[in-house]
């Protein structure tokens, strides 16, 4: 599935070469490439390459780390430091954007996603609007794969980078359908990336529409009795949809629950996401780098509790899941 690649002319025509014994006495491979000749290490581009540290040993604090035991912890339970797990989790959390590439390289007929975001603090007590600890999370309904899952500011940059990544996805799916709680800029900004022209034949200018296939809906919770000026629905498709797209969505449907539940469940598995307790994040990119750790773990490694299967080999892109100790063996692009 992942094959080991030249990483100077990306060719997958290798062959053994010889091999070398690590200080631990285990007995690692170098490989030579047959088009450029290029000699490398099996662990060149990996998580692996130039770490000491048993791997039993990382993959114990990694998996201990994105359930639920703070850094601090951690350094205490295992006698590492901050620095070694903070390196760990990089090195593994780097891997996200091969596994995504992998993803995207599938196509989808049907997807039912869900979008909301959750909070916590960066650094000090700084007020809601002004904090980096908002998270936006995008997931499919039927596999609980997790498309998105980015932390910053809740500004007009963050919900585009989010809906960004959704626009690939979209180019992979036949029919796609976004839920979300009362959050109307998933919908706008869908509407201003990959909307597309409607030719009637009529005079005037053509109306535009979201992409054939794609189903945008709002679910406005709480009154807004008190509010002034009209008083908004409770399902709304927010920005206008193609006239061929079939609509099939019940209003019961509309909803984020599945998200609601895993956003419930990461908050007892990352420490920075608590709720009544002073733990927080201290700096944006270290609560990034553990996201990213968690939706690796997620997707590809982890039975969910709720299909029974790992939501990767749920959404058809693998027939199985993928050992924690064999990610780090996994080369990363670039």
């Amino acid at each position: 599935m992942f094959e080991t690649k030249c990483p100077r002319c990306m060719d997958t025509e290798i062959k053994k070469f010889r091999t070398y014994i690590i200080k631990n006495g285990q007995e690692r491979t170098i490989f030579q490439c047959n088009q450029c000749g290029t000699n490398f290490s099996e662990t060149c581009n990996t998580a692996l390459a130039g770490l000491r540290s048993p791997i039993p040993l990382i993959v114990m604090v990694l998996l201990s780390i994105t359930e639920g035991t703070g850094i601090n912890a951690a350094t205490r339970i295992f006698n590492v430091s901050k620095n070694s797990i903070y390196r760990w989790q990089k090195r593994l959390g780097d891997l996200k954007d091969t596994l995504m590439l992998f993803a995207l390289a599938h196509q989808f007929l049907q997807q039912v996603i869900e979008g909301d975001e959750l909070y916590t603090k960066i650094d000090k007590n700084h007020p809601q609007e002004q904090s980096a600890g908002w998270t936006i999370v995008l997931m499919d309904r039927a596999s609980r794969f997790i498309w998105d899952m980015q932390c910053g500011r809740k500004n007009r940059k963050m919900f585009k980078k989010a809906i960004g990544r959704l626009s690939k996805v979209l180019d992979q799916t036949e029919d796609l359908t976004l839920l979300t709680d009362g959050e109307r800029r998933y919908g706008n900004f869908l509407f201003e990336i990959c909307s597309e022209v409607v030719k009637t034949g009529k005079r005037g200018r053509p109306r535009k529409t979201l992409p054939k296939g794609v189903k945008v809906r709002i679910k406005n919770k709480g009154s807004q009795s008190h509010k002034r000026g009209r008083k908004r629905q409770k399902y709304q498709a927010p920005k206008p949809e193609h006239p061929e797209t079939t609509q099939d969505i019940e209003n019961k449907e509309i909803h984020a629950n599945h998200l609601e539940a895993f956003n419930a469940s990461l908050r007892r598995r990352c420490a920075a996401y608590r709720r009544r307790t002073n733990t927080y994040a201290k700096k944006e990119n270290r609560l990034q780098e553990r996201l990213d750790l968690i939706w690796i773990f997620h997707n590809f490694s982890k039975i969910h509790f709720t299909t029974r299967r790992v939501p990767a080999v749920a959404l058809g892109i693998m027939k199985q899941g993928i050992q924690v100790e064999s990610l780090f063996c996994i080369q990363k692009i670039g």
